[in-house]
């Protein structure tokens, strides 16, 4: 009887024994290989590559594993897709392991980045089915917490070059007046009746402006050119068209006299105006234009091109009437300079009665001025003097935006961009808006129609951080030496052109010494990252509690001098 007890014992335990040998074994952490080793977020999601390696003589036979990666953190966890495989007896079209060999595989996941992921873990969750039967092996965990740093471009955007609506103030406008006298055919007398005409009344008008008003008016010179019509003969034409220019010469020197206009008189005369003709021709309605100007595609030589167009009977009679006698012609021109108001009499008419400015000339008025007070009062008074303007209402949003008064500047954007929905300028900053909100789609959109705009590549660079393309971001920034630049500089892994870029920066905040610090941190540079986030800290304290979280000073965090900085 005891005998026959013992083997039931026996044969239990063996039992058993097989029963559990039959499972398969935990997996380790040193079974796996996470790149990047530190899980860092990119644009907006946090992408991971897992390496793993099955050892030989684990893999059951007629078992299946599940595995799903999971990242952990307070307040939640996110779950990547799950990857299955199997054992050679298996049926089924998962990868299959092999008991003897074991195996090697990949996992790619990505993640969703939000916030409390900065304090995180990486595990891997073990699910083992065979037969109807399933059972779990312990968690693993391959990697812990999250670089966030790429996310800065949230608190970089705010030092940005923002878009300002520009004036279109000259201070130095050319004018040029011009009359034309008309002769008969193959006449070179000025006629009272082409004396007399309102294009010359308003040139003599223009001449004894000019002469009296020498502080705005400028004179440049006084042109004359006279033509011939390119019918009848090349000796001819060259008669008429310099008795046309001396004619003329006579009488606008007579005129300039008269007004007492002091200056340059320049003439010159073509002795047949095949190039006017031309125009002429193109612009008409002539049935047969299109066969003119072939002709005169085809051949150099006047005398040959006009025996050609003559005989074009059917059309010739109508360029005797309607083109040949427009050619005959004398263009006096008075060419001279308008010179506006200076910046101290544009400031002091602002002060005395703005409304006497033009707008071009307020909205210029904010550069003359340097102070954020006083250019909030010229944007404003633009405002009530030309209420349908978009500028003012962009540029008093920049000033919001500088300051961080973020909902006035929203309120003003959308107010210019109900003016003038296009404006690449209020796009560009509607852009900047919806990053500070980390909406990179509707980001997006706005730079695209604000590319035009001054800053528009730098806006896309900004753009190109928050979505993870580092290398164009950098591109985009060029020489500009902002946050951002440096920022994406950083990310991009092109460290020496962040240490120049940070040097350039000519006003550093809090943050500019932030990325500093970061930048010392990467590049094994202590003396860097103290000196940088001693003067963070020192700007904003609040950074002290970032930066003892801030994965990228893993390395130092009890390091005495880093702690001290942090505790100051």
């Amino acid at each position: 009887m005891l005998k026959k007890l013992s083997y039931f014992i026996y044969a239990a335990a063996l039992m058993l024994v097989c029963s559990c040998s039959s499972k398969m074994q935990p997996m380790l952490a040193e079974h796996f290989t996470v790149t990047p080793k530190v899980l860092e977020v990119v644009g907006s999601e946090i992408p991971v590559t897992i390496d793993g390696r099955f050892p030989k003589e684990f893999f059951n036979k007629k078992a299946v594993l599940t595995i799903t990666p999971v990242l952990r953190y307070e307040g939640g966890e996110a779950t990547a897709e799950p990857v299955t495989f199997q054992g050679e007896k298996v049926q089924g079209n998962n990868r299959v392991i092999s008991y003897q060999r074991g195996g090697n595989f990949t996992i790619k996941m990505t993640f969703d980045y939000v916030p409390a992921m900065e304090k995180s873990a990486l595990y891997l969750k073990f699910m083992v089915s065979k037969g109807n039967k399933s059972y779990v092996l312990p968690d693993v965990k391959v990697a812990d917490g999250c670089i966030s740093t790429s996310q800065l471009y949230k608190t970089t955007v705010s030092s940005a070059n923002t878009a300002v609506g520009e004036d279109a103030f000259q201070r130095v406008i050319k004018q040029a007046q011009q009359a034309n006298i008309m002769f008969l055919i193959q006449q070179t007398n000025l006629r009272s009746s082409e004396l007399n005409t309102q294009q010359m009344t308003a040139l003599e008008d223009s001449m004894k402006a000019v002469a009296e008003d020498v502080e705005r008016k400028v004179l440049n010179n006084v042109e004359v050119a006279a033509y011939a019509s390119p019918d009848g003969g090349m000796l001819l034409n060259v008669d008429v068209a310099n008795g046309r220019e001396e004619n003329t010469l006579k009488f606008v020197k007579k005129q300039m006299d008269n007004a007492k206009l002091e200056g340059y008189l320049d003439s010159d005369y073509t002795a047949e105006d095949w190039e006017g003709f031309q125009e002429l021709v193109s612009k008409s309605d002539l049935p047969d234009k299109d066969l003119i100007l072939r002709v005169l595609s085809m051949y150099n030589e006047p005398e040959e091109r006009e025996a050609q167009i003559k005989n074009i009977s059917s059309v010739y009679s109508d360029l005797a009437d309607e083109i040949l006698p427009l050619l005959r012609r004398a263009r006096i021109t008075l060419n001279y300079q308008l010179i506006g108001r200076s910046d101290d009499e544009i400031m002091a008419q602002f002060a005395e009665d703005p409304s006497k400015l033009s707008l071009e000339e307020i909205l210029y008025a904010s550069i003359v001025s340097e102070d954020a007070a006083e250019q909030e009062k010229i944007f404003k008074t633009t405002i009530r003097l030309h209420p349908n303007d978009y500028r003012a209402y962009n540029n008093l949003g920049v000033l919001a935006y500088k300051r961080g008064d973020y909902n006035t500047a929203a309120e003003y954007f959308a107010k210019a961009a109900s003016l003038t929905p296009s404006a690449p300028e209020v796009n560009v900053n509607l852009g900047y808006m919806s990053l500070l909100d980390g909406n990179v789609v509707d980001a997006e959109t706005y730079m695209a129609k604000g590319l035009s705009s001054k800053v528009g590549e730098e806006a896309l660079g900004n753009l190109y951080i928050a979505q993870g393309q580092y290398a164009r971001a950098t591109e985009m920034f060029g020489d500009k030496a902002t946050n951002s630049a440096v920022l994406a500089q950083l990310l991009n892994k092109d460290y020496s052109t962040a240490k120049a870029t940070l040097e350039a920066i000519k006003t550093p905040d809090a943050y500019t010494h932030y990325l500093k610090a970061i930048l010392g941190a990467r590049t094994q540079n202590a003396a860097l990252l103290y000196e940088g986030l001693k003067e963070a800290v020192k700007m904003d304290a609040s950074l002290a509690e970032k930066a003892a979280v801030d994965l990228e000073f893993a390395k130092y965090a009890n390091n005495e001098s880093f702690r001290s900085i942090l505790n100051k």
